[in-house]
């Protein structure tokens, strides 16, 4: 079952990295000209990259910091911990457990990671709320987060003028007056190949039977632009009208769309294909680039801190890629919901 009534967003918190990565950085590597292209088409004029010294936990614990303060959360009311990335801080141990350290959790607080990107969030959000369906917890952090700068080639353009770095953190609880929510989640393995990091771990992926990667950095991330926006196209649409059947409602009754942030032109090629109003669309890919599991959270925490003052509000999330996987949610916020954004290294 993917309708339920007992879970509630209390508050979404995202940290950046200090170091501001403007176009013109990239002008040692590549001519300007080539990077206007590209920049054309992703539309990222600026994104933040964390050094050497900062990790993806070491982001999402900063802002689960800064919203357990926010909303007066105590590390003993908390039930569980679900850190969602794919740029852990270890292979091992989880790093929910570093940061359950840090955030001196519990004993009895459940605490595990996901290893999802561009769709973690919506994922994420529906694991919580299965959470909190079956009494299983009463409050619970969701941290998603990625530093893509660590896994990016340099001297690939097509990637590194892409992607930015963020971690979040999101409070959701159970409440005996909360409203229904509502999600679509899913899969396609055929697809795993097409963005992809295909060394570093323990698969072996054979590079050398696909002449995609000739002169590719196979521990860094690849990308095929053509099969992610075909596979974009070809789900994000569909998805979006079975999660509106699914809440019985349309697109006139949803205050905002929010979806991630992959890049300008596959979101407004989106935005035309769903008929999504503008005054219901929002976008910040040109202020962070694409920042994976983090690109939806960061696009309430930038976007909507002055809109949830007002009203409460009816929100569609769409995560999708990296996978193939995507997951959609309708969820409705409080009037007195909490957003927040800071600079953390």
């Amino acid at each position: 079952m993917d309708n339920f009534s007992k879970a509630i967003v209390r508050g979404v918190h995202c940290s950046i990295p200090s170091k501001r990565i403007d176009n013109s950085y990239f002008e040692e590597s590549f001519e300007k000209k080539s990077i206007d292209d590209v920049v054309k088409i992703i539309g990222v004029k600026t994104r933040y990259w964390a050094g050497d010294q900062t990790s993806t936990g070491d982001l999402c614990a900063n802002s689960a910091k800064a919203l357990m303060a926010n909303l007066n959360w105590s590390p003993e009311s908390i039930d569980a911990l679900i850190f969602i990335t794919q740029t852990p801080d270890f292979f091992l141990p989880p790093t929910s457990s570093v940061i359950h350290k840090k955030l001196n959790l519990h004993r009895e607080c459940k605490a595990f990671d996901v290893n999802l990107g561009c769709s973690g969030y919506t994922y994420g959000l529906w694991l919580a709320t299965c959470l909190i369906e079956a009494s299983s917890a009463r409050r619970v952090l969701v941290l998603a987060g990625d530093t893509n700068s660590k896994m990016i080639d340099k001297s690939d353009r097509t990637t590194c003028l892409v992607f930015g770095d963020a971690g979040s953190a999101t409070a959701v609880e159970y409440s005996e007056h909360s409203v229904d929510s509502h999600y679509v989640l899913g899969t396609d393995g055929v697809g795993f190949n097409h963005l992809i990091v295909p060394q570093g771990a323990f698969g072996n992926y054979d590079i050398q039977a696909d002449s995609r990667f000739k002169d590719k950095d196979p521990s860094c991330i690849f990308m095929d632009g053509a099969e992610v926006f075909n596979f974009t196209l070809g789900t994000v649409p569909k998805l979006l009208i079975s999660l509106l059947a699914k809440a019985q409602s349309t697109i006139d009754d949803v205050d905002f769309a929010l979806m991630h942030q992959a890049n300008l032109f596959m979101l407004n090629h989106l935005q035309k294909k769903a008929k999504i109003p503008n005054d219901k669309f929002l976008v910040n890919i040109d202020k962070y680039g694409n920042t994976s599991s983090c690109s939806i959270p960061l696009l309430m925490c930038s976007e909507m801190t002055s809109l949830t003052s007002t009203k409460d509000l009816k929100l569609v999330l769409l995560g999708y890629g990296v996978g193939w996987s995507w997951g959609g949610a309708f969820i409705h916020l409080r009037q007195n919901t909490y957003f927040g954004l800071e600079t953390s290294d």
